[in-house]
């Protein structure tokens, strides 16, 4: 079943065209990485899909039912994460739960144990100082247990980890794959690293649009080999094969990369490498990688 459908979304603002023929859809139960450059469209998508900004045509359906702009009844289905979430900083992270829970009008008992879980899920359930002691990576991960609070079918994280630092960015990711068995996360980035170690499907936008989508696996089947590495003892031997072979670019004295996918290729290299009895240290295919794919999709 798919959680979340956008299809054919159209969205100006005045003269400017931010989201043209945007169509993508989200498996329940995935964590779907949306990548896209700053300025691409991620944050314009995120605010139609929660119903708050009007598409200027097209249709976005949240576990079957349709979202419509101003009326928000989707959004009980839904869990959000903005780029810089803002609490009450006066609040505790227990407090600011538990008035989150009232408001939204859930039960005494339930506010109570979804708090002691989400608080533990996210690391914060011996945290008892006001929140604007909190560090940047710590607010983060109480936005996390906030969205969560109520239990959502969809958890839509916007730029979760832009300005966290390396450990900050783990803890995060960490939480949002911890996530996935409670609901279905949509994960907005720019970070590629961040997808290829988190998510089970992706879709690039360029431009307002789509331009690739589906899961890591079919994404890197349908391009081949980026080509292969090659690393020598001696610099003179890696000097050797470059004078013998065109399309080699030295990365140091003695490491070769060969752009080139045709297995053929290799092969004659590693023949000729063999025939002259050039000292071999390794030899290594080169996968397809996001990010080469990514600068395609961006025309870099």
């Amino acid at each position: 079943m798919e959680m979340l459908t956008v299809s054919h979304i159209y969205k100006a603002f005045g003269k400017k065209k931010v989201l043209s023929d945007l169509s993508f859809s989200v498996p329940e139960g995935s964590v779907f990485g949306f990548v896209g450059q700053n300025g691409a469209g991620k944050t314009t998508t995120m605010k139609t899909i929660l119903g708050l900004i009007a598409a200027d045509s097209g249709e976005i359906c949240i576990n079957g039912e349709s979202v419509s702009y101003g009326q928000n009844t989707t959004n009980r289905y839904v869990g959000f994460l903005p780029d810089v979430p803002e609490f009450y900083s006066y609040m505790t992270p227990k407090e600011y739960l538990d008035f989150c829970g009232e408001i939204t009008g859930m039960e005494t008992k339930k506010i109570k144990s979804r708090t002691v879980e989400l608080l533990t899920l996210v690391g914060l359930e011996n945290e008892n100082r006001h929140i604007k002691g909190f560090s940047r990576g710590m607010k983060q991960r109480l936005g996390i247990a906030q969205a969560l609070l109520n239990q959502p079918k969809l958890l839509i994280c916007d730029e979760p980890t832009s300005a966290l630092d390396p450990i900050g960015r783990k803890e995060i990711l960490d939480i949002l794959v911890s996530s996935k068995e409670q609901t279905t996360v949509l994960f907005s980035t720019h970070i590629l690293s961040d997808v290829e170690r988190i998510c089970t499907e992706v879709a690039f936008i360029n431009d307002g649009k789509i331009a690739i989508s589906g899961t890591l696996e079919k994404i890197r089947n349908m391009h081949p080999a980026a080509g292969f590495e090659i690393e020598l003892e001696h610099s003179e031997d890696a000097d050797k094969l470059l004078s013998v072979f065109s399309g080699g670019k030295k990365l140091t004295e003695r490491h070769l990369t060969f752009n080139e996918s045709d297995e053929l290729k290799m092969i004659e290299v590693l023949g000729f490498i063999v025939e002259q009895k050039l000292s071999l240290k390794k030899v290594e295919r080169l996968e397809t990688t996001l990010e080469s794919l990514f600068l395609e999709v961006v025309g870099e």
